[in-house]
Formats: C-alpha cells, sequence, structure tokens
C-alpha cells in the first residue's frame, strides 16, 4: 500500500475544501445571491410596512436579488425584533428599526435580547413626524379645542396606537403628561386596525407616524391638529405643530435598517451603500417627501448614534409618564 505525505495530503484536504463550499469571502463578494426577507415588525398598511416596501423595491431592483418584505407583528415590535436577532448573521434577514426598539428598552423589563448589543446598525432611512389626528365625528378643529374637550370628559377619550411602545404610544403617552389630558390607551397591532376604527369613529385620537395617516387626512377621512415634530411639516402646510400649543412638545418617528450582530461588515456596507444612493435619488426623496420622510442617510455608524441616542430620550419619557405595556 502506497501512504501519501503528510504535506501532500494536507493540502489535497484544503483543496477538496475549497470545492466543496465557496469560501466566506466570496460568499460576501457575490452577496445576495437568494432572496433577502425584511422583517417589518407590524402588520400591512402602517409607516413601517409603508417604508419596507418602497426601499424594497430599490433594493431588488439594484440588487439582482428580491428583498421581500414579511409581516410580523405582536409583543409591541419585539416578535420581529426577537426573530431578527435570532437568525443567523449572514445578511439574508434584515429588521426594519423603528422608534419602538429604542422605547422597548425601558418599557419592557424582561426582554430576551439587548437591542444595541444584539443588533448591527446597518443604515438610517428616514426621520418623519408624527401627526395628532381626530376621528371626524369629534366636535374639535384645534389642539387646544381637544385639550379643553378632554379636561372636560375625563376618562371618555380613547386614544389609539399601533401598539404598546411605539413612538405613536409614546407620542400620546408625552402629550398626556404634559397637558393633563385623561385618555384611555387603545393598542392595535398596527397603524392599519388603529386607522380603521378611528376612521369609523371607534376610537379618538391617534398620533400616528405621518406616512401611514397622510392618505386619510387629504382626503378628508381624519382631521389633523397638529404634527408633533419641532417645526411645522411641508407636506401638511396647513397645519400648526402641537408644540405651537403645548410649548416644549416634541416627537418624531426615525427608520431604518438593522442585521443580527455578527453580519460580515462587507455586506453591511453593501446594502447601506445602496441604501445611501436610494435616498439620493431625486425621485426616491421626492416620494419620501410625499409621506413626510426627511431622509437619514449616513453610515452604519451614522445610524447606531441615531438608535442610542432615541432610546437614551425614550427612557425619559417611558420614566416620567409611567408608561407599562397594557
Amino acid at each position: 500500500m502506497t501512504l501519501t505525505p503528510r504535506p501532500l495530503l494536507a493540502a489535497l484536504v484544503a483543496v477538496a475544501a475549497l470545492w466543496a463550499s465557496p469560501s466566506t469571502a466570496l460568499a460576501q463578494q457575490d452577496y445576495p445571491n437568494k432572496p433577502v426577507k425584511w422583517i417589518v415588525p407590524y402588520p400591512p398598511a402602517g409607516t413601517t410596512d409603508v417604508l419596507a416596501r418602497i426601499v424594497a423595491q430599490w433594493l431588488t431592483e439594484k440588487m439582482g436579488q428580491p428583498f421581500v418584505v414579511e409581516n410580523r407583528p405582536g409583543a409591541g415590535n419585539n416578535l420581529g425584533t426577537e426573530s431578527v436577532i435570532k437568525s443567523p448573521p449572514d445578511g439574508y434577514t434584515m429588521l426594519l428599526v423603528n422608534p419602538a426598539n429604542g422605547i422597548n428598552a425601558t418599557l419592557y423589563k424582561n426582554l430576551n435580547f439587548n437591542f444595541i448589543r444584539d443588533i448591527a446598525p446597518v443604515a438610517g432611512i428616514v426621520r418623519t413626524p408624527n401627526v395628532m389626528e381626530v376621528t371626524n365625528s369629534l366636535p374639535v378643529k384645534t389642539v387646544k379645542e381637544f385639550i379643553d374637550y378632554c379636561k372636560a370628559n375625563p376618562g371618555k377619550i380613547n386614544m389609539a396606537s399601533s401598539g404598546n411602545g411605539t413612538s405613536v404610544h409614546l407620542s400620546g403617552e408625552l402629550f398626556k403628561f404634559m397637558t393633563g389630558c385623561d385618555m384611555v390607551h387603545v393598542p392595535y397591532k398596527g397603524a392599519g386596525p388603529a386607522l380603521v376604527d378611528l376612521i369609523g369613529g371607534q376610537v379618538h385620537v391617534l398620533f400616528d407616524n405621518l406616512p401611514s395617516s397622510i392618505g386619510h387626512i387629504r382626503g378628508g377621512r381624519l382631521r389633523a391638529l397638529g404634527v408633533t415634530s419641532e417645526g411645522r411639516e411641508p407636506s401638511l402646510p396647513g397645519v400648526p405643530t402641537v408644540g405651537e400649543t403645548v410649548p416644549g412638545y416634541e416627537a418624531t418617528a426615525w427608520f431604518g435598517i438593522g442585521m443580527p450582530k455578527g453580519t460580515p461588515r462587507e455586506i453591511i456596507n453593501k446594502v447601506n451603500a445602496e441604501v445611501n444612493r436610494a435616498l439620493a435619488d431625486p425621485k426616491m426623496r421626492e416620494r419620501l417627501a410625499e409621506l413626510g420622510g426627511k431622509p437619514i442617510a449616513g453610515t452604519p455608524e451614522d445610524f447606531g448614534r441615531v438608535i442610542a441616542a432615541e432610546t437614551a430620550k425614550w427612557e425619559k419619557v417611558v420614566t416620567a409618564s409611567g408608561a407599562k405595556p397594557d
């Protein structure tokens, strides 16, 4: 029997391994070579869903593989978030990061993850104001009239939200805290079903992310009382800010992409670069502006700083308001 020398045997094994599977570097270079799943932790029709589908179409066209939006609502955004954190860090599962990810760090005491530690920031997409809007049957047309009506009817105003811990929920809690309005929180599993009941009059007020509500406001199905940003919103020029009546009130929503911690930097950089190209495109910027979105392009580190700053901001609001998951 002829024995193969050890160095030659080692070389043959190495060559066989190369043929058996592509190297990690090659896999990253070819990314994406199969569909990418983009988890939106809310039902269809809300802001997170709308934004994800707009950007997913761009990424699909430019990167040569489908970026498939998958709605996975539940547990105030935490169900979808945890599913991404526990996914393989190979770039084929993304999360639509949203304000609830920063809020829930304080709102929920026993999460199975630490968002800042366990997610890799990839790219910011947009920052949007929320809009304070009421059902048309409510006899108020301004923020002041709403406050007066609310105080004359304590505990009788139902404040809808897209779920516990969302910026929609906490924008309302901040309003309650700053005005003394006594409202009953009614959480829904996303903005879509909340809007249906607001239009139908089953609930009275919603501090919704602007992109999912602006069509209903323009169509006269809902009445906007104020936007939650520091300045007025160009897409709704006739609507004042809430802060014009409640000095110091300000709350905006922010959205971006995250991947599981440990995702190769080369993949993160690829997606980041393509998202930034999308945000620089005039037609994309116009589409986002119609929804009230202001692009927040930048590096993964830039988006990481947004996440950290917003988490710290909402920690103060949650603590001061005493908000708890219902």
